[in-house]
């Protein structure tokens, strides 16, 4: 049974914050057809994608996925305040489309990620096949996600390194990578900073 959007705004807050009522939903269908059909078909829990780790690259850390999207969300939208204050209109950002893109660039990982016969966390044969952006998009298609959001999506790992951004785009690519680089580190030192 598909989750509402005050469902998923339970693991998503940020969610709410989305202003076009009709994207907010889109949105959250999306999220909910990762959460129904992720993990091989099996589906994800709540609890379980909360305890999801944020990346299966960066050794044993104490991050976790839910956070991250989390953090690129509040992320993007602090950056987008700065850009406004200081450069005002200058800096042209639509606020719902970066949010939108911020909460659904991973959307695929739930796809991408299944579980073992013990339960442990791993890549699954979907994942070996596509990369969260390619499933994200596809979903985000099939719900009518704008284009502009999709590109979001679309481009905001290393797939994204050979076409032209939007400033959505940049603005999430960076909040992104402050987290992951932050991972890598945290799992190459731990809290012993060298």
């Amino acid at each position: 049974m598909p989750h509402t959007t005050e469902q998923i705004a339970e693991l998503l807050p940020e969610i709410m914050d989305i202003t076009d009522a009709g994207l907010r939903d889109k949105v959250a269908a999306v999220w909910s057809e990762a959460i129904e059909t992720g993990a091989g078909g099996k589906g994800w829990t709540f609890d379980e994608l909360r305890a999801v780790p944020f990346t299966l690259l960066a050794g044993d850390i104490d991050l976790r996925y839910i956070e991250h999207l989390r953090s690129c969300a509040q992320q993007c939208m602090s950056i987008a305040d700065v850009l406004n204050n200081i450069f005002g209109d200058r800096i042209p950002i639509h606020r719902d489309h970066l949010l939108a893109g911020s909460l659904l660039a991973d959307v695929g990982k739930p796809l991408e990620f299944d579980r073992d016969a013990a339960g442990k966390l791993i890549k699954g044969r979907y994942g070996e096949m596509l990369r969260h952006p390619f499933s994200g998009v596809a979903m985000c298609y099939k719900h009518g996600i704008p284009p502009e959001v999709m590109h979001i999506v679309a481009t905001h790992s290393h797939e994204g390194d050979k076409v032209e951004r939007s400033i959505e785009s940049i603005i999430f690519h960076h909040a992104d990578f402050v987290d992951f680089d932050i991972a890598k580190f945290l799992g190459k030192h731990g809290s012993n900073r060298p």
